[in-house]
């Protein structure tokens, strides 16, 4: 079996590239990239495509059997997901995972949550035998701020004080290869999440513990947190993410109890918790700080 990843070099795609790997399977990784294409790991090919220009797609779809589709958050996602859709039917692949969003009631005005609606409801009519997973926000977000937390002991990301069940993306990874590798997952929607509510504070207090100094949560101004990202994302973004923290601020996002235990089907173990991912993010943190000492 032969499956393409599209969306690979990421945090989620590259795991689901290693796991495919571990579990024998043949991966082929499509991106607009020829540089990330040299980067991937040995034994995988690489294709270049775009899926905003579908008539490249032709090539990385012949002779692949399964398809891993991520499409990254821009202003063009849905478009570039239907394209995915409509050349996996063409194509005759036999098996899909999509990964989407989770999608609570009144999420939908969140604009990268929506986009990938038209995406679903393609892939659901597609006749191909495909999985939809739908992950709540993911811990690895927090990547990105590492130096913030760590060198300025402030949690930044206005979460609020709902709480949101954060999960990691590496089981989200995990649960796209059981999806694509084992039966019983055709026509299934999973939404995944952690099993620990968050919010702000908590994350702040999580930190804490873990990053050798007091670190307090921003708050939820969101006029401050635009004011501290303006020259470091597109504008098109800010406006998506205001709207999301909006959201989570006025909702949260936490899971209903029937999806956690509905996830267990596809992830095939217990969620992992955000302590241990904190644990592991100020470790190598501390290692980084170390080194360059």
């Amino acid at each position: 079996m032969k499956t393409l990843v599209i969306g690979s070099t990421g945090t989620v795609g590259s795991a689901v590239v290693q796991g495919l790997i571990d579990k024998g399977v043949t991966v082929r990784c499509m991106s607009r990239s020829l540089h990330k294409i040299s980067h991937l790991p040995s034994g995988v090919e690489g294709i270049v495509a775009d899926l905003d220009r579908p008539h490249t797609l032709r090539d990385a779809f012949n002779g692949v059997d399964s398809l891993f589709l991520l499409v990254p958050v821009n202003p063009n996602e849905t478009a570039q997901g239907l394209h995915a859709v409509s050349e996996a039917k063409a194509a005759g692949i036999s098996r899909m995972v999509y990964l989407s969003a989770a999608m609570p009631p009144g999420s939908d005005i969140i604009p990268h949550f929506r986009s990938k609606l038209p995406v679903e409801d393609a892939v659901k009519a597609s006749g191909i035998p495909a999985t939809i997973l739908r992950p709540n926000n993911f811990f690895q977000n927090d990547q990105p701020i590492a130096g913030v937390i760590m060198g300025f002991g402030v949690y930044p990301t206005p979460l609020g004080n709902i709480g949101l069940n954060r999960v990691d993306a590496l089981d989200v990874a995990e649960a796209a290869v059981n999806a694509l590798t084992q039966q019983g997952h055709e026509g299934q929607t999973y939404s995944l999440h952690g099993p620990d509510v968050l919010t702000g504070m908590d994350a702040a207090r999580i930190y804490s513990r873990y990053a050798g100094r007091d670190v307090r949560y921003a708050g939820d101004d969101l006029e401050v947190w635009e004011r501290h990202v303006r020259n470091m994302l597109p504008s098109w973004l800010i406006r998506d993410l205001l709207v999301m923290y909006q959201y989570f601020q006025d909702h949260g996002m936490i899971a209903p109890g029937g999806d956690l235990e509905k996830q267990n089907l596809v992830l095939g173990r217990e969620p992992r918790h955000f302590v241990k991912f904190v644990e592991e993010l100020c470790r190598e943190w501390k290692k980084s700080l170390a080194c360059a000492a």
